[in-house]
């Protein structure tokens, strides 16, 4: 299980380590750094090669890095804290740079992203000048480090990379060259692939990408969980929702009947959810109370859709390591919360859950469960902080030297 997420210079986070506990509710008023944190967490799953392919990619996507880094100064007084004196700006001690890593049970990783000068990209032969690269807005790779234990310290330290060269650690606690042809673009979790020399890069590589992203899945008329689809068993729902149909089905077919049932039930007293198969195309119906026949996806409410979406989601019979729902409460009316916040409950015993929500019935919901360890964000001078952790607290983490 991940126990520490640390995050430094991303958006309106400037340091922040938070501890996590198997089933985290990250909470806050508008605006306090939600969506902030949930993006970060997402980045440093592209490290392993997520949907994007890679973090720099993911980064372009976001506007590259100088528009997701800290806008504030490198440190805040108690001073500018108090209102004492205004925030402003000093003398930079260290590098701009995007940090990002975790601790977990068994390894931890941590990536730092800078932007570099412009630089060359070779010689012109005419002139002798360095060629300016096309890419000179793009952020390198500056460090990577795998470790065992909750802090990467000098004696836990597996694998560490600088720039272009990562080295490995042996048992006899020498240092041996790993690969020195990395490119700065690319995270070594992708670039190093040798099981015999190196197996604990390939676990955390396998580890993060197991990790799971829902956020804000598609209700509109021609939402892809609207549409009938061919069909194939689906242990692991697309997180666009395109599979619905297929995922349900796979539920009734591995054993999950029951669970589904009950789950649907909860939400819709006297409901049953169901696939039609025409040519090996899946598509969802609702049987309701009353109804003569079944309501097609295309007929549900975007809140029901909305559900079952979550449902197959949370219900799924292959759990992965860590799973990530943001604003789950979204199109859900309140009196689902109950039925939602037991199904994610349900899912925290198979797979770590992180829920980024302001939903209070969905919090309350939570609450009450016994289960969940709730996290509120506020801002202070433009920071995200946690609520009932001083500058000091939190978790132990360390940010290596360059």
């Amino acid at each position: 299980m991940i126990r520490t997420l640390a995050i430094a210079n991303y958006r309106s986070i400037r340091e922040l380590a938070v501890e996590l506990h198997g089933l985290d509710v990250v909470t806050g008023e508008n605006g306090s750094g939600k969506s902030s944190l949930y993006r970060a967490l997402r980045l440093l799953a592209e490290c392993a090669g997520g949907a994007s392919g890679n973090i720099v990619g993911s980064l372009a996507k976001d506007g590259g890095l100088s528009s997701t880094l800290w806008a504030g100064p490198e440190s805040i007084s108690e001073a500018m804290r108090r209102g004492e004196v205004p925030v402003q700006g000093t003398v930079r001690r260290e590098p701009v740079n995007l940090k990002l890593g975790y601790s977990g049970d068994d390894f931890g990783y941590l990536v730092d992203l800078w932007m570099p000068t412009p630089s060359g990209s070779g010689f012109d032969p005419e002139t002798g000048r360095p060629r300016r690269s096309a890419f000179s807005l793009d952020p390198e790779i500056k460090r990577e480090q795998v470790f065992s234990g909750m802090i990467a310290r000098p004696g836990s330290l597996l694998v560490d990379r600088k720039g272009n060269v990562a080295k490995l650690r042996g048992p006899d606690g020498e240092w041996t060259e790993l690969s020195r042809r990395l490119d700065t673009f690319q995270s070594m979790l992708t670039e190093i692939s040798d099981q015999d020399r190196a197996p604990e890069v390939l676990q955390v590589r396998d580890a993060v990408r197991s990790w799971r992203f829902y956020d804000h899945f598609r209700t509109d008329p021609d939402a892809p969980a609207r549409q009938a689809h061919i069909g194939t068993r689906t242990p692991v729902m697309h997180h666009s929702g395109k599979d619905l149909a297929a995922a349900l089905q796979t539920l009734r077919e591995v054993g999950f009947e029951r669970q589904l049932d009950a789950a649907i039930e909860h939400a819709f007293p006297g409901s049953r959810v169901g696939v039609a198969v025409t040519d090996g195309r899946f598509s969802v119906e609702l049987r309701q109370p009353g109804m003569l026949r079944p309501m097609q996806a295309a007929e549900l409410s975007d809140g029901t859709l909305r559900f079952l979406l979550l449902t197959a989601a949370l219900l799924t019979p292959r759990p992965p390591e860590l799973m990530v729902l943001n604003e789950p409460e979204t199109s859900l009316h309140v009196d689902l919360m109950p039925a939602l916040a037991e199904l994610i409950v349900q899912a925290s015993g198979s797979s770590q859950m992180i829920v980024v929500t302001h939903s209070e019935a969905l919090l309350k919901a939570l609450r009450d469960s016994g289960a969940a360890h709730e996290h509120v964000l506020y801002k202070d001078l433009g920071e995200t902080r946690i609520k009932g952790l001083g500058t000091l607290e939190g978790p132990p983490w360390s940010w290596p030297k360059r």
